[in-house]
């Protein structure tokens, strides 16, 4: 059956992993829940596109696509299948690698070979059928591992004597055993990122991977074979340029290395504060950071040197830097931009380009920004409003007409309104205070001005006089005046006011008073 296409966001995933993190087809393939066969195809259509990571800014979803899928000439499917019983034989004798099982496999079978990742890949695969126990082999600054202590710390309200517990977070470098740990309020997804956050720090630099448990706070999918991580862990790892791939549920042996520093951590830590009270996270945080540099710098029983001297030997080294700024966590929604070119979230509105009105966007929302993203890339960014019904409009976001509008203010049009004459800025004046908000009034006011534009400044002026003479403050007034020509009439002089006759019936202001 045809492979199914991977989303655009996959794909970049995938180039990530493979160029930036430097991970093999199959751990690839683990950390994004696909074959290794698919992973190689979107490795290979990229090189064909000339795409490498990081990828350029400007590109955005659409022109991934459209790279990626041209049309290839297709290959001859025949190739000579190694002997990989021979080959598996073989790789037990000293010195003998891959490579020179596959460059002796080429000499056999002439251009009907495999290139070397695919003889690699085709060999893994066949291991596989074989009965083998797992051995985890750590390479210097390759693998962090993480998981939480099972024993809590109770804290103590000090107004309410109320006890909740505390989690212990427990962070392990795979070479070196190099070992952090900290206090969290729970086990949320913030505190997962933040305590993973915090062991980056710790250690000074990022791992190619980062092995966690298989915590619902992480993953969106705890399948043993496929875990699909959620949007805010994918994101962290993006942010730090690695990979998180959970361990799988109820295998133990995936995070064997943080499993005996949880044990460390609660032998060597938690032990010693047993008899003490905590009244905060904070303070039982600073608790365990001042008994870690004594656990990290213990004596190995069998290896020279300790966990420190370890780490400054293995790991640091081998470390990535970490990334100018920390990483912040963001909820993600999607939402549909209205026909205002605005978007909602919470009773407030947003705006996007116009040119995005009734399309499906992204939303990034973090304590204080709002970010909307069309197809991954960033279209707008507001400052976080916590005013109801608020709206937060760019006017670069505008049509043209729009824009126009919004350049206008109550100052500006009373100026402009002097210019023409005094009954023209008394009629603005008018409107603009005739309504709840001075911006209902913009409108009026602006089709005052196309009709200047038409019938000149005199006639303006004398249709303005004529509007308020007669009480008729609105646009559609003056227009009519001007029309039908009323303007170029002079006036009526006002009628005198008729004098009440005096009589027994008539009460009089005073009456009311």
């Amino acid at each position: 059956m045809p492979q199914e296409r991977l989303s655009m966001r996959k794909i970049r995933d995938v180039l990530r992993y493979r160029h930036s993190a430097g991970l093999s087809l199959d751990a690839t393939a683990r950390a994004l829940n696909i074959s290794k066969g698919v992973v190689a195809k979107y490795i290979r259509l990229a090189g064909a596109a000339g795409l490498s990571w990081p990828l350029p800014d400007e590109l955005d979803d659409s022109g991934l696509e459209k790279l990626l899928y041209r049309q290839v000439a297709a290959r001859d499917p025949t190739y000579a299948e190694p002997d990989y019983a021979l080959v598996h034989q073989e790789l037990k004798k000293k010195g003998v690698t891959l490579t020179l099982l596959w460059e002796e496999y080429l000499q056999t079978v002439g251009g009907r070979g495999y290139q070397y990742t695919a003889f690699c890949t085709r060999y893994k695969d066949w291991t596989g059928q074989l009965k083998r126990s797992m051995r985890q082999i750590h390479r210097a600054g390759e693998k962090l591992f993480a998981d939480y202590a099972g024993p809590t710390v109770p804290i103590i309200d000090a107004t309410t004597g109320e006890i909740r517990p505390a989690s212990i977070f427990v962070a392990v470098l795979g070479a070196s055993s190099y070992t952090f740990a900290c206090a969290t309020p729970g086990q949320t997804q913030n505190d997962w990122l933040t305590g993973i956050g915090r062991a980056l720090k710790f250690i000074g630099g990022v791992p190619a991977l980062i092995v966690p448990d298989n915590p619902r706070a992480l993953v969106a999918v705890a399948d043993r074979y496929e875990p699909a991580l959620n949007r805010a862990t994918a994101e962290f790892a993006n942010h730090y340029s690695t990979v998180i791939l959970p361990a799988r549920p109820r295998k133990p042996q995936d995070k064997a290395k943080v499993e005996v520093g949880v044990q460390v951590v609660e032998r060597w830590i938690l032990a010693r504060l047993r008899h003490r009270s905590f009244f905060s996270v904070a303070e039982l945080d600073a608790a365990v950071a001042e008994l870690l540099p004594a656990l990290n710098n213990r004596p190995f029983k069998k290896l020279p040197g300790c966990r420190r001297d370890a780490f400054e030997l293995l790991d640091a080294p081998y470390l990535r830097p970490l990334p100018d700024s920390p990483f912040v966590l963001a909820d993600w929604k999607k939402a549909r931009v209205n026909i205002d070119y605005h978007v909602e979230y919470e009773d407030n509105y947003y705006s996007v380009p116009h040119a995005l009105v009734r399309q499906e966007v992204e939303l990034r929302i973090t304590k204080s920004c709002i970010e909307v993203l069309a197809k991954s890339k960033r279209v707008a960014s507001h400052g976080r409003s916590f005013r109801k019904a608020h709206y937060s409009t760019v006017t670069e976001h505008m049509p043209a007409a729009h824009r126009a509008h919004a350049d206008w203010s109550p100052g500006k049009l009373l100026t402009w309104a002097a210019s023409i004459g005094p009954s023209t800025a008394e009629l603005v004046k008018r409107l603009l205070i005739g309504k709840a908000h001075p911006e209902q009034g913009y409108r009026a006011c602006l089709g005052l001005m196309r009709l200047t534009r038409n019938h000149g400044h005199p006639r303006m002026e004398a249709a303005c006089e004529r509007a308020l003479a007669v009480g008729a403050h609105r646009y559609r007034s003056v227009a009519s005046i001007l029309e039908k020509g009323l303007d170029r009439q002079p006036l009526a002089p006002q009628q005198a006011e008729l004098a009440l006759p005096d009589h027994a019936n008539l009460r009089g202001p005073g009456y009311y008073h």
